[in-house]
């Protein structure tokens, strides 16, 4: 059996006693009653996931990529990776999708705007995503995920203030100095552990790892990618141990305790990439030079104009096209000086006759 999960209730204030006092923040999750409401769950994971694709498209020539591909991918991406965290939740949550007589409620499980998601679909769909998108543009499946990893950081790093407005998402009941105060009840309140904000650090660090460090000294393709299931599977592994809302893995136990699923996929996960990065650094050896972004092909195309066509000719600079039109010219006077001189001389017919002195 899994552990019993508080549930913080969603119109009562939070606060940080240990750090702020009496301060208190109470926001509303919903940011605009129209319709059914416009919640800041919704707002905040969009605008993750735009800093997301601004960064990719930032950072996209550094792996021989363009912002086309980016852009051409996201627009797979995005509803696969949607669907891939709403599968990975309910597969692990099946018996509340269950009708009175234990049959699947499939519209229940199609209600997305209920909630209920997980990272972890996230990336599996993603990742299958890039695979097939990589293949149809003969693109290393390595360099684009190392460029991928990026945004999905930067996005989980915003998204996981979505789960702070929900009340969600946070650890079982501490008395550390940064201790988040929720309430259970109108007359309870618990002090827990704001994981939320540990994932959001440990991923914010993880980030400039890669950006400053990681990527600098990349010897393959991929290498961001294994680093990013590294560090994530690290950081998720012991997270996961002090949440009180984790996915279970059915009623599996180990040594008398209940799975969580994302605490063992994030432990195989970084044992996965430590191995693979061992492997690729030390046994195959490899360099920079076999990166996407050294070979020939991934030069980026010169751009061409419109209506103009490529005669497979490098592209003269400004300076040496006009000493091109001032030698023409030069050419051009010299020649019909001659032509006049010639003509004084009777050397050439005059205008007007042909070669034989006949009138045309």
């Amino acid at each position: 059996m899994s552990a019993p999960e508080l549930t913080a209730l969603k119109t009562m204030p939070i606060s940080f006693p240990g750090l702020l006092g009496d301060w208190e923040f109470n926001p509303d999750p919903v940011a605009l009653h129209i319709g059914h409401g416009i919640y800041w769950y919704g707002i905040i994971l969009a605008l993750a996931f735009l800093a997301g694709l601004l960064l990719c498209m930032r950072q996209a020539k550094r792996y021989g990529l363009t912002e086309d591909h980016v852009l051409d991918l996201v627009l797979w991406a995005v509803p696969c990776c949607i669907l891939g965290s709403r599968i990975y939740y309910v597969i692990f949550y099946l018996d509340l999708y269950r009708t009175p007589t234990g049959e699947l409620d499939w519209l229940r499980m199609a209600a997305i705007w209920d909630g209920g998601i997980a990272i972890y679909g996230t990336v599996i769909a993603g990742a299958l995503v890039v695979f097939f998108f990589t293949r149809r543009r003969s693109i290393p499946f390595g360099a684009m995920t190392d460029l991928a990893v990026l945004g999905l950081l930067l996005g989980q790093i915003i998204g996981r203030w979505a789960n702070f407005i929900n009340r969600e998402a946070f650890g079982g009941p501490t008395d550390l100095p940064w201790r988040m105060r929720v309430w259970v009840s109108a007359y309870e309140y618990v002090d827990v552990h704001p994981t939320f904000l540990y994932e959001s650090l440990w991923n914010l660090l993880g980030l400039l790892l890669i950006l400053f460090v990681v990527s600098k000294a990349r010897r393959f393709d991929g290498e961001n990618t294994w680093f990013y299931f590294l560090w994530y599977g690290l950081g998720r592994a012991w997270i996961e141990g002090l949440r009180t809302d984790s996915l279970y893995l059915f009623d599996w136990t180990f040594f008398g305790q209940p799975i969580r699923v994302s605490q063992a996929l994030s432990v195989a996960m970084a044992a996965v990439a430590a191995c693979a990065l061992f492997y690729e650094i030390k046994i195959k050896g490899r360099s920079a030079v076999g990166l996407y972004v050294n070979r020939p092909s991934a030069e980026p195309e010169t751009p061409v104009s419109d209506g103009a066509e490529t005669s497979g000719k490098p592209e003269l600079s400004p300076e040496t096209e006009a000493a091109k039109e001032e030698h023409a010219e030069e050419a051009a006077a010299s020649q019909e000086a001659e032509t006049s001189a010639k003509k004084a001389a009777g050397t050439l017919p005059s205008e007007g006759e042909n070669s034989h002195g006949h009138s045309t």
